[in-house]
């Protein structure tokens, strides 16, 4: 199988052609947009700034910047592994941006995308007052970047950020230590709620909810992430099921539970009689739930 290459021309072209370029090889790609990118036209820029260590907006000087031959060589290596293979695109630069703030990823971790990014930069508001919350516990952290991102937006929290995988928690900690949050944000590696203590005012997860059948049929990139982290068995209830039923000792009685349900959100409709509020987003996502402590007793 042929390497896909940019043209030779291309090393001798600005950044703004290498752009325009890049996005049309990708754009004739059947390729799946969606690991924190939405089009050919992202990803191509998520390309060039990891290539080239710039950070967004790119201003005119930048744009007319050539590339070195070992930039050049880079950017080929990256679309050639992205077209031919399907690997995400942060798994092959080993970075991904949540509420702008950049993390290393792997694949021992999902890639941020949560809408819950959304939330954090908009303190919680309406939904909830941020000041009354002091404690607040993470269920399946991953690379941490809900935790951390929490912390870094409110300085007076402390968090708590679990994981049942070590290697997940492995790049939590890279993460952690990265944003110099050691002393804030504690990394425990266990089961949901196993050997855990203590009461918080906020309980927060994006859990598995994935449907095994689901998953069976979603786009190769998908693939790529770790199965243990997405599947949560036949209808996508497994994990959000055992967190709805063992989280109420963990909150303080005016506390409250934030969970990611995505294509699960029917189903937990359901199958559970809650008052549940639905978080609304302003730059798409949906099926976070907001659910009261005095609700989950």
């Amino acid at each position: 199988m042929n390497n896909i290459c940019l043209q030779s021309t291309s090393m001798h072209s600005k950044i703004s052609d290498i752009l325009t370029e890049l996005e049309e090889l990708l754009d004739r790609e059947h390729l799946f947009y969606g690991h924190g990118t939405s089009s050919a036209k992202d990803e191509a820029l998520a390309m060039v700034l990891s290539v080239f260590d710039l950070n967004y907006p790119l201003d005119n000087d930048v744009l007319s910047i050539l590339p070195s031959s070992k930039q050049w060589l880079d950017l080929n290596e990256l679309l050639s592994q992205r077209i031919l293979n399907k690997i995400p695109l942060p798994y092959l630069t080993n970075e991904a941006f949540f509420c702008d703030h950049k993390f290393f990823v792997d694949d021992r971790v999902l890639i941020p995308r949560s809408p819950i990014a959304e939330l954090i930069k908009n303190n919680l508001e309406p939904w909830i007052n941020i000041n009354r919350v002091k404690r607040v516990l993470e269920i399946g952290t991953g690379s941490g970047c809900i935790a951390l991102s929490m912390a870094k937006q409110f300085p007076h929290l402390k968090i708590v950020a679990t994981d049942i995988s070590a290697p997940a928690l492995e790049v939590a900690k890279i993460n952690t230590k990265a944003m110099k949050l050691e002393n804030r944000v504690q990394l425990i590696q266990t089961d949901l709620f196993t050997n855990l203590s203590g009461r918080f005012d906020l309980i927060i997860s994006n859990p598995p909810y994935v449907a095994q059948e689901i998953f069976e049929n979603l786009p190769t990139e998908y693939s790529f992430e770790p199965q243990q982290a997405l599947v949560a068995g036949e209808n996508g209830l497994d994990f959000i099921s055992r967190i709805l039923q063992d989280a109420p000792p963990f909150l303080n009685d005016d506390g409250a539970l934030i969970i990611e349900t995505g294509i699960a959100s029917t189903e937990v409709e359901r199958v559970y009689n809650l008052p549940i509020t639905w978080i609304s987003f302003e730059h798409g996502g949906e099926g976070v739930a907001l659910i009261e402590a005095k609700h989950l007793v």
